[in-house]
């Protein structure tokens, strides 16, 4: 009996541990062995698949990844119901955010500030520009003042003139001294004659004393400056009111900025302008906004600051290049929504974001689009879409969008939703992508079809594009020498400037345009590096020069301590059709002539 009570409790141990076993366990889900594989049986409860490689792709069915094509696998601890995910969220794991390094920030409200970064010249003060005339008609016999740019001091001799109004004026003088006593009004109206004439108190003194007619006789300056210009030469003859000097007083000059027409709203009167002259490395100079031009040019989309700055040393010259930062305010903005520039994508026509949802245990984010208002540099004003408190994706953006894209749901570049092409592998359906339609696109002028602001472009993007000019321009130098074997060299630095310009930088319809300059910029340098016959460079020089500045003309450029660039055209290149090239002097020298013709051409545009 004792022997089968040890059975009894035996059996009842075993029926114990499988029962426990199987509540233990998740009972709800199996798994099948089918020819030697695992077999997944869906779970009830979980219905979401992922990708072991890519865990930013959620599907509600198990299938193939649409990035690499692995089979997706459940996600565990997951339900669509456990905190009502709504259908149009982005779910990711915390793996998700780690790989593709999304940050966020709250969404918070500010006061509209911006730092504007102006580029200008010295100029001299229009108000102390003069023009030193001949007061007296006569024959230029002598010059004290021989050359431009010489300094002048008010009451300097600066001509001689020989003057036959000046005798006959002299000789009538003579004859009122003699009748002084009987007609002083005589005396008195031939003295203001030589008065009227600019001859001094002290000259007329001179004249009386001698009692000898003088035939000829000094000018004097009635200002002190700088010779501009020079207008007389020796022997010339002159009628009273003759301009014989342009004189420039530069004890103050200004300095006219270049200010484009989003940052007008934020330049006022009396913002203080902090610059750096670049002749002058190592000095900071301080003024206050005088004057803003009321209107913007129509060729380069500039409107003039003027800041007027005392030049006692006559240190700045006229010409000389400055770079200007004003910390500006919006004054009618106060307690802004404001969000960092990387949070927003922002194809030109739309600005989106993704808004996380407040859930306990499960990281989304919804799609969202907002109007933007002002541009704060790093930062956008927000008019509306977002409220205060709420929390943004800041970075890795584009690779949320990028996961929506993938799940068919809302997006930056399919804002109706629906299932996108993700590309595809070999072996795997290109969703009727063929060769033929890459080529078509790849050939297809979407000049027209973008519509991009320049100012809120990346401001790293537009610098890496200034250090690629650069390479650029000793391209073009090779080319006006006639240097083919220099040109091929330079050619390889313009291919080694392109690796570094991060196309990460931009987003939407920027990012289109540079990547279909892209491809012809670097075919047109590999060609040139791998040629030595000088007409195939040319033809190719062509091609990567209307490329290169399209890009700028739709992007912008930062250039390379803020140096003028030119667009240049040369009607009579590409066999009379024409072709453009970049350069940093605004004299001609063309590169696709070189030396046989190498002045013909004309500035179309200055960047």
């Amino acid at each position: 009996m004792k022997k089968y009570k040890n059975y009894i409790i035996g059996a009842g141990i075993l029926i114990l541990g499988i029962i426990l076993g199987n509540i233990f366990s998740g009972g709800n889900s199996e798994v099948t062995t089918k020819n030697g594989e695992h077999e997944y049986v869906q779970d009830p409860v979980s219905k979401i698949w992922t990708c072991s490689m890519h865990p930013q792709i959620r599907m509600d069915k198990p299938g193939d990844c649409p990035i690499c094509g692995m089979e997706l696998i459940p996600l565990e601890g997951t339900s669509n119901t456990s905190e009502n995910i709504a259908s149009n969220e982005i779910v990711m794991t915390e793996e998700a955010i780690q790989l593709a390094n999304i940050q966020t920030s709250i969404v918070t409200k500010s006061n509209a500030n911006k730092e504007i970064r102006l580029l200008g010249r010295v100029k001299p003060d229009e108000r102390r520009l003069y023009s030193q005339v001949s007061h007296i008609p006569g024959r230029i016999e002598r010059l004290y003042i021989n050359f431009t740019g010489e300094k002048v001091y008010q009451g300097q001799k600066i001509v001689r003139l020989y003057s036959p109004d000046l005798v006959t004026a002299q000789k009538e003088l003579f004859e009122a001294i003699r009748s002084k006593d009987i007609y002083p009004q005589l005396y008195t109206a031939t003295r203001n004659k030589l008065k009227l004439w600019k001859l001094t108190d002290k000259q007329i003194d001179a004249i009386e004393k001698s009692g000898v007619v003088n035939e000829q006789v000094d000018i004097y300056s009635d200002y002190s400056g700088y010779v501009m210009k020079r207008n007389v030469e020796l022997g010339d003859h002159i009628m009273a009111g003759g301009n014989l000097f342009d004189i420039a007083n530069l004890n103050t000059v200004w300095v006219m900025f270049e200010a484009y027409e989003s940052d007008i709203p934020w330049i006022h009167i009396n913002d203080e302008v902090e610059f750096t002259i670049q002749a002058i490395p190592g000095k900071t100079y301080k003024g206050k906004v005088t004057y803003v031009d009321p209107f913007v040019s129509s060729n380069t989309r500039v409107a003039k600051v003027r800041v007027e700055l005392k030049n006692p040393s006559n240190k700045l010259l006229p010409e000389m290049y400055a770079t200007g930062i004003i910390k500006a305010s919006l004054t009618n903005v106060k307690d802004a929504i404001m969000i960092p520039k990387s949070a927003a994508l922002w194809t030109g026509k739309r600005a989106v974001v993704y808004v996380k949802v407040p859930h306990e245990k499960i990281i989304s984010f919804v799609y969202r689009e907002i109007i933007l208002g002002e541009d704060l540099g790093d930062f956008y004003i927000v008019k509306n879409g977002l409220k205060e408190g709420e929390i943004i994706a800041t970075n890795g953006v584009f690779r949320i969008d990028a996961s929506a894209q993938l799940l068919g749901q809302k997006s930056m570049m399919n804002p109706e939703g629906g299932k996108v092409s993700t590309g595809g592998h070999e072996g795997m359906d290109m969703d009727g992508d063929n060769e033929s339609d890459l080529k078509n696109t790849e050939n297809e002028d979407m000049s027209n079809m973008v519509m991009i602001d320049k100012s809120k472009i990346d401001k790293k993007f537009k610098q890496q594009i200034g250090k690629v000019v650069t390479e650029y321009i000793k391209l073009k130098d090779a080319f006006t020498d006639d240097n083919t074997t220099l040109a091929q060299k330079e050619a390889r630095n313009v291919k080694n400037s392109l690796e570094n310009v991060d196309m990460l930088l931009l987003l939407g319809d920027s990012h289109n345009v540079w990547m279909k300059a892209l491809k012809p910029i670097k075919e047109a340098a590999t060609k040139i590096q791998n040629s030595k016959e000088i007409g195939t460079q040319r033809n190719a020089f062509l091609i990567l020069s209307k490329n290169l500045s399209d890009v700028i003309n739709t992007l912008g450029i930062e250039t390379e301590n803020g140096q003028a660039l030119y667009l240049e055209f040369c009607s009579m290149a590409d066999n009379n059709k024409g072709g453009f090239w970049l350069s940093y002097d605004k004299e001609i020298k063309n590169p696709f002539f070189g030396k046989a013709m190498l002045t013909c051409g004309e500035v179309k545009a200055t960047y």
